[in-house]
């Protein structure tokens, strides 16, 4: 497709019949998916029995984050793009001498290195890009500075192999960095791309005619682009609600993972910070207490006394 600058933002496509009935749909179905969470007990709700065997890598989730976002920085850097995929800079020694800090901190990120002055350079340089780019690279950009922000409050322990505690305090300030910034970007895409940029996304069908799945039901390409972007707007309402992660990471990765099949490796290095916040959430997920931290939610009245005296011993009982 052509420069993305060549389709503007027209907000007043948001006042559609079809964008607002959406809106309000996954707003509702937001609500009641943090209500239900919240009265049923977090052990009972995986989904997937493999949750359970992931919790042993809740000690390396932020060396994950720092892995996945490293090497991202480094890719780009490699594709002559600062931050952003869609951001590039001059050829020549100048241009080149900009991508050099950018493939330092994606090095000591991998490394596990210096993290946190690692992480300050992100989120000093991310703000910064959007201002001299402009607020379309705030779609990309938010979920880096989110993960900067995690990493910049619980930073892998160099010591340990990266591996650390997770302080219930710390954890749930990095958690809401984590949360607002890969949401920020998820519904910012679903804006900035399709809802309020209708064209756009009409011009991509166009091309792409394959990515309307929907297509052999005869939807027509600005129908299913109302509906991914309506769907993307409501995984971005569910990842900051944070309700039942594991199960909203696993059913995230599902449309991301089928785009690798027509984009390749383009597709998967520009998405890579954000698998790295879904696997961030399912490993948190599926351990009940820093689910609780993730999500916030306590258990309610609702919940059977059976199954809170059951926890209690869970937790009370002595390990062999």
């Amino acid at each position: 497709m052509s420069d993305p600058d060549a389709y503007p933002v027209d907000l007043s496509a948001l006042l559609r019949p079809g964008v607002l009935l959406g809106v309000t749909a996954v707003v509702l179905v937001t609500l009641i998916w943090r209500g239900l969470a919240a009265r049923l007990p977090v052990p009972e709700l995986r989904a997937l029995t493999i949750t359970r065997h992931l919790s042993t890598l809740v000690p390396w989730v932020p060396r994950l984050l720092a892995a996945h976002l490293g090497v991202s920085l480094l890719v780009l850097a490699f594709d002559r793009a600062v931050l952003d995929p869609g951001i590039h800079v001059p050829d020549g020694v100048g241009g080149t001498l900009l991508l050099v800090p950018q493939a330092v901190v994606g090095a000591l990120l991998v490394a596990g290195v210096l993290v946190r002055p690692a992480a300050v350079a992100i989120v000093i340089a991310g703000p910064l890009v959007v201002m001299l780019h402009s607020p379309r690279a705030l779609a990309t950009l938010a979920v880096l500075v989110g993960i900067a922000a995690f990493l910049f409050i619980l930073p892998p322990r160099l010591e340990n192999g990266g591996r650390r505690d997770m302080d219930a305090l710390a954890l749930r300030r990095a958690t809401l960095a984590l949360k607002l910034g890969t949401g920020t970007t998820l519904i910012s895409l679903a804006v900035v791309e399709k809802l309020a940029n209708p064209q756009m996304a009409r011009t991509m069908l166009d091309q792409v005619p394959v990515l309307n799945l929907l297509a052999p039901f005869g939807v027509s390409a600005d129908m299913f682009a109302l509906f991914a972007g309506t769907v993307e707007l409501m995984f971005g309402l569910l990842v900051i609600s944070a309700a039942l992660p594991q199960v909203v990471a696993v059913v995230a990765a599902v449309p991301f993972t089928v785009t690798l099949t027509l984009f390749g490796a383009t597709e998967l290095l520009g998405h890579l910070p954000v698998y790295g916040v879904l696997l961030a959430l399912l490993v948190l997920g599926s351990r009940e207490d820093t689910s609780r931290v993730l999500s916030g939610l306590r258990p309610t009245e609702a919940s059977p006394d059976r199954h809170a005296r059951a926890r209690r011993r869970q937790i009370q009982r002595p390990r062999s």
